[in-house]
Formats: structure tokens, sequence, C-alpha cells
């Protein structure tokens, strides 16, 4: 018999949940599912950012911020202050607030 991966089998689901829970706090529902679809959107991009610079990197040329080389390839050019490690370092200081992450938002839309 085959195995499967569900993700109650993962083990995951009810972290994620509790997570949200806390994330949404007093935020509006319609509010709310702007910005987690904007972070999940922001960290998609952010992880094929990331492929593409470490690929730049290794070829040594010095292109890693050209945003050219990302948009040739069908890759968002993600600004540094937008970049996921950025985000996830001020996910854990009390600044970070729904205007921080519009910010981050505007800086994809803008690339």
């Amino acid at each position: 018999m085959a195995k499967t991966n569900s993700t109650t089998e993962l083990g995951f689901e009810d972290k994620i949940w509790k997570a949200a829970d806390l994330l949404r706090g007093n935020i509006d529902a319609s509010e709310y599912k702007n910005v987690v679809l904007g972070l999940i959107f922001l960290k998609y991009i952010s992880d094929r950012f990331d492929e593409k610079y470490d690929e730049l990197v290794k070829e040594g040329e010095g292109f890693e911020e050209d945003k050219d080389e990302y948009t040739s390839c069908n890759i968002f050019f993600v600004p540094a202050e937008a970049r996921w490690a950025k985000v996830a370092e001020a996910a854990h200081t009390p600044e970070i607030v729904l205007a921080q992450c519009e910010q981050w938002a505007d800086y994809s839309e803008a690339s």
C-alpha cells in the first residue's frame, strides 16, 4: 500500500492555524486576507529571486543587482528592502505593523 502525505500527517496544521490567529489579532478579515496573501506572494517571489541571485553571485560578473537579469528570466526583481530575509528579521520586532507590510508589497508591485 502506498504511503500518502497529508497535512494532518505532517503535524504542522495546528501550529499554522494558531500562528494565523495570533497574527490576525484585531485586524478585519478582509484586511488580514490581503496581508497574508501578500506575504505568501512575497515569500514566493523572494525564493525565486534568491535562487537567481545565488546563481549570479556564483557567475561572479557583478550582475546580482541588475533588474534585467531577473526580468529576462520572468523573475521579479525584489529590492533589498523588501526581500524575505528583511521581512523575517522585522517580524520579530515590535515595529512590524500593517503599514510596513504594505510598504513591502509596494516594493514588489513596483518591480
